[in-house]
C-alpha cells in the first residue's frame, strides 16, 4: 500500500510539471508562425468574393496584365465658395509634379464640377503591381505632394486610396483588440473572484491560448488557404478570450468545491475534470460544429470565419483542460486567497438571486412563458427599422480622407458616377462590348483601357452618384445587355453589389445547416427532442430580437447609414452556437437531477439553482469580450459586436432564466420525450452523492 501511495503521490507532483513543460515546448514551436499571422491577412472585397462572381473575374483579369492591376485614384481640389484661378494654377502644377515623380498611366486631365467648387483629376498608375504596400506607399506620396493652403482642400480618394485607407484602419484594429479584450476579462473576473491573484491565472492562460490559436490559424492558411481577414482575427481573438474564460468560471467554480471535499489539490481537480469535463467539451463541440458550418458559405470572408472562429474555441478549450488545471494544482489552495477553500469545510450559505427568479418563473410558468414571447416577438419588429445595405463610404466610425474625398465628389458631381465602373472584355469582341456598353441606359461615358493577354478593360462612368439604386440599376442592366459576350463588369461598387448578392445566397443556405446540424448534437447530447427545440427556438427568439435592438439604435442612436450585409448570417450563427452554449450547461445539470430522481420542474429550478450564477458570469464576460468590438473604428466590426453582446444578454438574463426554465416547468418529462424519462420516474443509484456547482 506504501509503495502505491508513493508512486501515486510523485503522479500527483509530476503530471502538472510535464503538461506545463509540454506547453512550453508547444509555444516554442507555435511562436515563428503565430507573428505571422498579419502577414496573411487580406481585406478588399474582391478577395473575399467567389470566383464565379463578376468582380472577381475582373480582378483576375486585370491582375493577369502587365504590371498587374493598376492603382487607381482621384485627386480633389476645393474650394467651399469657388475655385480661384490660383487655386487651378496649384492643381495644375501639383498633378505636373506627379507627372514627373511617378509612372502614369497617360496624362491626368481636370473634370470640373459644374458649380466652379470642385476639380477632379483621375490618376492611375500600373507601377505598384500587385503589391498593396507599394500601392499603400503611392497613395501616401501622392499625399505627401498634393497639399492645400489658404482654404484650398485637397483630398486624395478613388478606389485604390480606399482601399488604402481600408487596411491601415483593418490594420489597427489587431492590437487594440487585443488589449481591450485583456482589460475587459481582468476587471470582470477580478470583480467575480474578488481575489488579488486568482484572476490572473484564467486570464494568463486564456493570452497563451490566443497566441497558440494565431500560430494554428496561420498554419491553416499555409496548408488549406483559407481566408482570413481582420474581422475573423479579430473574432478569434474575442472567442479565444471569451469562450476560455467562461470554461475557465465553470471549471475553477467546480474546483473550490472540490477542494473542501479533497485533502490534495490534485484529487480535487481530478474530480473537477470528470464533473464538469463532459459538459465543456460537448458546449465547446458544440459552438466548434455550429461555427463549422460557415464552411457552406461562398464569401470568403464567412467561408473563413468558421474554422477561425472554431479554432478559437479549441484552442481555448485545450489550454483551459490541461494547462489552466495543471497551474492551479501547482500553486495550490493559496491562488484563492483571501477566500481560501479548506479541506472539510462548508462554504457559506449564501440567498442565492437565480433562486428567487427561479421561484418567479415555476410560480406561473405559461404567464412568464407568454410574457417573454411577446416581448421578444415586438423587439424582434425593430428589426424592419434596420438601414439599408452599408455603403463603402459609410464603412468607418471616423471619416478617413478618401471618403471624404468621394463626399466631396459627390455633392460637386451629383448627376454622375466618380469611381468607374470596370469591364473586361474578350479583345477580339471589344468594339462590339464598347457598342452595347455605350447604348446601355444609365452610361455616361466609356473609354477603352489596357488590352493583354485577349482582354481589354473598358471604364465606364454612369450618371449615377455611386452605390446607389441608380448605379445598381446600371450594373445591373450593363450586366444583362453584355450577357454571353465574354464580358464582366467590375469595379468597386459591382463589388458591393456582388458581397450583397453573395450574402442573401449564403444566408438561405447556410442557416437551415447551422439549425440541423445544432439539433443533431443536441439530440444526441440530452436524448430528447424536445429539449433542443426549446433551445433552439429560445436562441433563434434571441437573433431576431438582437437585430430588433440594432435596428432601433443603429441609425438614430449610432447614426449608422447602412447595415453589413453579412450581419444578419454571422450574427445567427455566433448566438446560436453560443446561445446553445449556455443552454447545454443547464439542460445538462436538469437532465442529472432528473436522473437523480427529481421531478422535471423540481430539476430545472434546482438546475438554475446552482448553475445560474456561474453561467450569468460567464454571459457577462462574453458580452463584454463582444462588446470591446463596438469601440472598433470599423462599422461591421461595431456592428457584429453590438448585436452578439446584446444577444448573449438577453439569452443569460431572460431566456434561460425564465422562458427556458418556464418551458421546462410547463411541460413536466414532456420535456424529454421521447425519450426514457418522459416515461418513468428516474431514481439515483444507490449510495450516489449529488454534487451541486454553486455560484462564484
Amino acid at each position: 500500500m506504501g509503495g502505491v501511495e508513493h508512486r501515486g503521490g510523485k503522479r500527483r507532483k509530476a503530471l502538472p510539471w510535464a503538461v506545463l513543460g509540454l506547453w512550453i515546448v508547444l509555444l516554442a514551436c507555435v511562436a515563428p508562425f503565430a507573428t505571422k499571422l498579419g502577414d496573411v491577412q487580406v481585406n478588399r472585397a474582391v478577395d473575399y468574393l467567389p470566383k464565379s462572381a463578376d468582380s472577381t473575374q475582373v480582378a483576375r483579369i486585370q491582375d493577369a496584365m502587365p504590371g498587374g492591376e493598376a492603382t487607381s485614384i482621384v485627386v480633389v481640389y476645393h474650394r467651399d465658395d469657388a475655385l480661384t484661378e490660383a487655386d487651378r494654377s496649384t492643381a495644375a502644377e501639383q498633378i505636373a509634379r506627379l507627372e514627373g515623380e511617378f509612372d502614369l498611366t497617360g496624362t491626368p486631365r481636370a473634370v470640373p464640377s459644374e458649380d466652379g467648387t470642385t476639380l477632379m483629376y483621375p490618376v492611375s498608375t500600373t507601377a505598384p503591381g500587385q503589391d498593396d504596400e507599394k500601392r499603400d506607399t503611392f497613395v501616401a506620396d501622392v499625399r505627401e505632394v498634393t497639399r492645400g493652403a489658404d482654404g484650398l482642400d485637397v483630398q486624395v480618394g478613388g478606389p485604390d486610396a480606399i482601399s488604402s485607407d481600408a487596411r491601415g484602419l483593418y490594420g489597427s484594429v489587431g492590437g487594440p483588440v487585443l488589449y481591450t479584450t485583456v482589460a475587459v476579462v481582468a476587471i470582470l473576473l477580478i470583480l467575480i473572484y474578488r481575489s488579488p491573484f486568482l484572476w490572473l491565472v484564467p486570464l494568463i492562460v486564456a493570452g497563451i491560448a490566443d497566441f497558440l490559436s494565431m500560430g494554428a490559424a496561420y498554419g491553416l492558411n499555409r496548408v488549406f488557404d483559407t481566408t482570413i481577414s481582420s474581422q475573423s482575427s479579430s473574432v478569434m481573438t474575442i472567442l479565444v478570450f471569451g469562450a476560455g474564460t467562461d470554461y475557465a468560471l465553470l471549471i475553477v467554480s467546480r474546483y473550490r468545491e472540490e477542494l473542501r471535499r479533497a485533502a490534495q489539490p490534485y484529487d480535487a481537480m481530478r474530480a473537477t475534470l470528470r464533473g464538469c469535463g463532459p459538459a465543456v467539451l460537448a458546449s465547446s463541440g458544440t459552438v466548434a460544429v455550429g461555427l463549422l458550418c460557415l464552411l457552406f458559405a461562398d464569401l470568403g470572408s464567412s467561408r473563413g470565419m468558421g474554422p477561425l472562429g472554431a479554432l478559437g474555441v479549441l484552442c481555448a478549450l485545450a489550454a483551459m483542460m490541461t494547462l489552466l488545471p495543471a497551474v492551479l494544482v501547482l500553486l495550490g489552495r493559496r491562488v484563492f486567497w483571501p477566500s481560501v477553500p479548506v479541506y472539510g469545510s462548508r462554504p457559506k450559505a449564501r440567498r442565492s438571486l437565480f433562486s428567487a427568479m427561479g421561484a418567479s418563473a415555476g410560480r406561473r410558468p405559461l404567464t412568464v412563458l407568454a410574457s417573454g414571447a411577446v416581448l421578444l416577438g415586438a423587439l424582434a419588429l425593430g428589426a424592419f427599422n434596420l438601414p439599408e445595405s452599408l455603403k463603402q463610404e459609410d464603412s468607418y466610425t471616423k471619416t478617413p480622407e478618401s471618403i471624404a474625398a468621394t463626399q466631396t465628389l459627390a455633392e460637386a458631381f451629383p448627376s454622375r458616377g466618380t469611381e468607374p465602373l470596370v469591364i473586361a472584355a474578350a479583345t477580339d469582341r471589344a468594339d462590339e462590348v464598347m457598342r452595347t456598353v455605350e447604348a446601355t441606359s444609365g452610361v455616361e461615358s466609356a473609354e477603352r483601357g489596357r488590352s493583354s493577354g485577349g482582354w481589354t478593360e473598358i471604364s465606364v462612368i454612369t450618371d449615377s452618384v455611386p452605390q446607389t439604386p441608380g448605379e445598381t440599376a446600371t450594373i445591373e442592366a450593363l450586366r444583362s445587355e453584355l450577357d454571353g459576350q465574354e464580358a464582366y463588369v467590375g469595379g468597386l461598387s459591382a463589388e458591393q453589389l456582388d458581397l450583397r448578392d453573395t450574402n442573401d445566397r449564403d444566408r438561405v443556405i447556410v442557416v437551415p445547416i447551422v439549425l440541423a446540424a445544432v439539433l443533431l448534437i443536441l439530440v444526441a447530447l440530452l436524448r430528447s427532442l424536445v429539449a433542443p427545440l426549446i433551445l433552439l427556438t429560445a436562441v433563434v427568439a434571441v437573433w431576431g430580437a438582437s437585430l430588433g435592438i440594432a435596428g432601433l439604435v443603429f441609425e438614430p442612436l449610432f447614426g449608422f447609414e447602412g447595415t453589413d450585409p453579412a450581419l444578419a448570417l454571422l450574427s445567427f450563427v455566433f448566438l446560436v452556437a453560443l446561445g446553445v452554449d449556455y443552454g447545454i450547461f443547464l439542460l445538462h445539470r436538469m437532465r442529472e437531477e432528473c436522473l437523480g430522481g427529481e421531478e422535471p420542474g423540481t430539476a430545472a429550478l434546482t438546475a438554475l439553482r446552482t448553475t445560474g450564477g456561474v453561467i450569468a458570469s460567464a454571459g457577462l464576460v462574453l458580452a463584454g469580450t463582444f462588446a470591446v468590438l463596438t469601440a472598433m473604428p470599423v462599422v461591421t466590426l461595431v456592428e457584429l459586436g453590438f448585436v452578439i453582446a446584446v444577444g448573449v444578454l438577453l439569452d443569460t438574463f431572460l431566456v434561460r432564466t425564465y422562458l427556458v426554465t418556464s418551458a421546462s416547468v410547463a411541460l413536466g418529462r414532456k420535456v424529454w420525450w421521447p425519450g426514457p424519462l418522459s416515461r418513468q420516474r428516474a431514481t439515483a443509484p444507490a449510495g450516489r452523492e449529488r454534487k451541486l456547482t454553486p455560484a462564484p
